[in-house]
């Protein structure tokens, strides 16, 4: 048994909108940043990622991959190469676009299968039906219960899980796109989901509103476009370092195995509320019922978001969760926290050189913000130990996002840093106590 971090659902660089830097060295590099241990590849389904993955990728545990050659470039300036230890798992996303009951339905599905033999089975059969060239996550006229049906055939001992199941456009419970049950959607096949990825506008409480999803398990992924994005949601397991005991470990759906997701908190999500952003409203369930669903400032259909889904869904005032089910832990990613503190934003040079020498010094950011010991953090700024000390806590401010504009989540009231870090400089300070012990 092995405790590790497992962020599943990433694009590589053939798909629309992302980096240049979404390849195999970039995303590894970042996974060691992060401090995550396994990663997608997004994409197989793509001929010249799938090229590319069958060159540079090695067998290593079962269903698992490494890169070749032992150590990769760091993503982080003035830092050595690192070692290539992160692991890869076959992994894609697939765009399926179709009638049923009369409407016309779009429903993201995720994809992992144990091997590349496959991998090269489900992507010839899917480029029978149509496109897979243009686009790494293809948009294929197919129906969630047929491409199911695809993976159970060409990829035995592969699963399926819905990809952020509440976002309204292209979602399995999207509020213009989806269904209201799984088993509405994948029919018969039903049986074989057993995991559900619930996006970064929910987390986990709010789905075990819903007990009709009791039997499944949470995942969380970053879904990122940029590698510097891994880990803004993962997940944590504590069983076999292999494909096939990651995939159990979902099915068993227990926190023995499944530990817990990283979450965002859900109100930083682009749709957790309602609203229409051209008119910059932004609104809550009940004011959305109120006004019927339209605009105040235009009178247009207003973009239901995450929150106002779940609710509709909902048959519990509250969540419940079984006593041995997975945890969940929220987090404001540490370029964030660290943007705050100085009053810089998240990508500044200032910023990512404090964020570049902080992962030098506790590993890695989740080795920062989910496990350091709070005194350690206070060595290196009382501001931050406090930051942290919150953001673990759930004592942050938050505005919700909607209808694609991110919410904002802060740690600190208006004057609160000023206030706190008093005159000086706490974090260059702290970091040469420690550093002269060292």
């Amino acid at each position: 048994m092995r405790e590790y971090c497992a962020d599943l659902h990433v694009h590589s660089a053939f798909s629309r909108a992302t980096s240049r830097e979404c390849n195999l060295a970039g995303l590894a590099g970042w996974a060691g940043v992060k401090g995550i241990d396994v990663v997608g590849t997004g994409d197989f389904t793509h001929p010249g990622w799938l090229s590319i993955l069958r060159e540079m990728l090695v067998a290593a545990e079962p269903g698992f991959f490494r890169l070749r050659g032992e150590t990769i470039p760091s993503p982080l300036p003035g830092h050595p190469p690192v070692p290539a230890s992160v692991r890869f798992v076959l992994s894609t996303e697939i765009s399926c676009i179709y009638k049923r009951h009369g409407a016309v339905r779009k429903v993201h599905n995720l994809v992992y299968v144990p091997d590349m033999a496959s991998a090269e089975r489900l992507a010839a059969r899917l480029a029978g039906i149509g496109n897979i060239e243009s686009d790494g996550r293809p948009i294929l006229r197919l129906d969630s219960r047929d491409l199911l049906e695809m993976v159970l055939e060409e990829a035995p001992g592969g699963f399926l899980v819905p990809a952020h199941i509440w976002t309204p456009w292209f979602s399995l419970f999207g509020s213009r796109s989806g269904f209201d049950t799984v088993e509405e959607c994948f029919g018969d096949l039903a049986p074989y989901v057993f995991a559900l990825e619930t996006g970064l506008s929910s987390d986990p409480a709010m789905n075990r509103m819903v007990s009709a999803l009791d039997r499944f398990a949470l995942i969380s992924n970053s879904d990122c476009h940029s590698p510097s994005r891994l880990g803004r949601e993962a997940n944590l397991f504590a069983t076999g370092f292999d494909f096939f005991s990651l995939r159990d470990a979902l099915k068993e759906n227990r926190c023995e195995t499944f530990r817990g997701t990283v979450e965002f908190f859900p109100e930083e999500g682009k749709y957790h509320l309602d609203g229409h952003r051209a008119c910059s409203v932004r609104l809550v369930p009940e004011e959305t019922r109120r006004l019927g669903g339209r605009c105040p400032g235009c009178g247009r259909p207003l973009t239901v978001g995450v929150l106002h889904r779940v609710l509709e869904l909902a048959d519990r005032h509250g969540p419940l969760h079984a006593p041995d089910a997975p945890g969940f832990f929220s987090l404001v990613p540490l370029p964030e926290v660290l943007g705050e503190i100085l009053g810089a934003g998240p990508g500044t040079k200032g910023v990512m050189g404090l964020y570049s020498r902080l992962v030098a010094l506790f590993g890695s950011e989740f080795g920062l913000l989910l496990r350091a010991a709070p005194e350690d953090i206070r060595e290196i700024s009382p501001l931050l130990a406090e930051a942290v000390a919150r953001i673990r806590a759930g004592r942050v401010f938050r505005q919700g996002g909607y209808d694609g504009e991110y919410g904002t989540v802060r740690v600190f009231g208006e004057g609160e840093v000023a206030r706190l870090s008093g005159a000086g400089d706490l974090l260059c300070e702290g970091r040469s106590r420690r550093d002269r012990r060292r």
